[in-house]
């Protein structure tokens, strides 16, 4: 399975991925995605909101339990980060009917479309949308780079837009989403365990900061004379970084866009985009004001106008304490050892969907801690310890 998604939307020059949603290279992911299921005799469904799922049993059943993550990539994206959680789905499966597992309850593997937000900037659409924490209206207005809208991507895509929202009858079905994951992070390296159990998810978001200057002629024009508005940008990432450091928590500016973007131009506006997280939603506030007071000093400076907007966000995740106790039951018994359980400051689909549905999460070591990078890795043994896991959880939960 690795051998066959790996070539799928590699760029050649970098190494690292660009599976965007609704794009070919995604078009190529659920067509694997679907060939593996149906090679497993299951039935695959494409639901309203471009989320494919492939089931073992009768849906309509209700209870199910499900698996699984997403295929989609960031820019130049990692080959583990959301695939290995779908392949180990599959090669779960397969260990379970090596096994001789009679099912108890529906199973189902899914394949969440647009997690990463790479192409239109909300991350997690896909789980959004069906739990009903996006409306169709606020995806309407969603654009790429090049102002395609996300219902015109899905259209070119094959997929109607026009059905998108809100699937309380498809989470009614769900009795529980377990989602394994790479470790974004080295708390398992640290430790020597080669799977963890999910606390918590950090509470985070996405801000965009416009900052509006003046073109002008970069050769000719005295700086006395400029409103340049790469200066209050560019003291704007230094104050993220100090305001970070000092509540323990992460920020970063990752995306930035300039206008004109010529070389021999002062830029008219630049637009630069926050992420922030921290353990706690205090130590987030603080954080993300002290960022916002540090841009708006630098640019009353420079004579630059800022707007902010807060693009998206996620409160701290809490997972369920029964779902998690019992996947630690069920791990303790089957390796005769206690699992660690982690935080992460990553957001997961599991976590949107855990206001609706009990879910967990499992992570695979990651022995570097380097994530959405091509750099990426995971080592063999460690992945094949998080498909006997998540097998052993499946068990437990399915046909027990």
């Amino acid at each position: 399975m690795w051998r066959s998604l790996a070539p799928l939307g590699r760029h050649a020059d970098s190494g690292g991925y660009r599976r965007y949603a609704w794009t070919d290279a995604d078009a190529d992911c659920r067509l694997w995605f679907r060939m593996q299921a149906e090679a497993r005799r299951l039935d695959v469904e494409t639901d309203r909101n471009g989320n494919q799922w492939a089931w073992l049993g009768d849906p309509a059943a209700g209870d199910a339990v499900v698996t699984g993550s997403h295929l989609d990539s960031v820019p130049d994206g990692g080959a583990f980060d959301g695939p290995l959680g779908v392949v180990s789905a599959f090669a779960a499966l397969d260990e379970l009917r090596a096994r001789g597992a009679s099912f108890k309850r529906p199973l189902a593997i899914v394949n969440f479309g647009d997690e990463e937000g790479a192409r239109f900037g909300l991350a997690c659409v896909g789980s959004r949308l069906t739990s009903g924490r996006l409306t169709k209206e606020k995806a309407f207005e969603l654009r790429d780079a090049d102002g395609i809208s996300l219902p015109q991507a899905m259209e070119a895509a094959g997929h109607d837009p026009e059905t998108i929202g809100h699937d309380p009858e498809r989470l009614a079905r769900i009795g529980a989403f377990v989602e394994l994951h790479v470790e974004q992070g080295r708390a398992l390296d640290l430790s020597g365990d080669p799977v963890g159990i999910a606390s918590a998810i950090w509470p985070h978001g996405r801000w965009r900061y416009d900052f509006h200057g003046e073109a002008n002629h970069a050769g000719t024009t005295r700086l006395v004379d400029r409103r340049d508005p790469m200066l209050p940008y560019a003291e704007t990432v230094l104050a993220a970084r100090r305001e970070a450091e000092l509540a323990g928590a992460v920020a970063t500016f990752g995306k930035i866009a300039v206008e004109p973007n010529g070389v021999n131009a002062i830029p008219s506006l630049v637009r630069g985009w926050l992420d922030a997280r921290a353990a706690d939603q205090e130590s987030l506030d603080a954080v993300v004001a002290g960022i916002e007071a540090a841009a708006r000093d630098h640019a009353v400076r420079r004579g630059v106008d800022l707007a902010v907007v807060r693009e998206s966000f996620t409160p701290v995740v809490e997972f369920g304490h029964a779902l998690r106790e019992e996947l630690s039951r069920i791990l303790a018994d089957t390796t005769g050892t206690k699992i660690p359980v982690l935080g992460t400051g990553a957001g997961h689909d599991a976590g949107i969907l855990s206001a609706s549905i009990p879910t967990a999460m499992l992570f695979v070591r990651n022995p570097t801690g380097v994530s959405h990078s091509p750099a990426e890795f995971a080592a063999e043994d460690d992945c094949v310890a998080g498909v006997h896991a998540l097998a052993d959880v499946l068990e437990g939960l399915a046909c027990r």
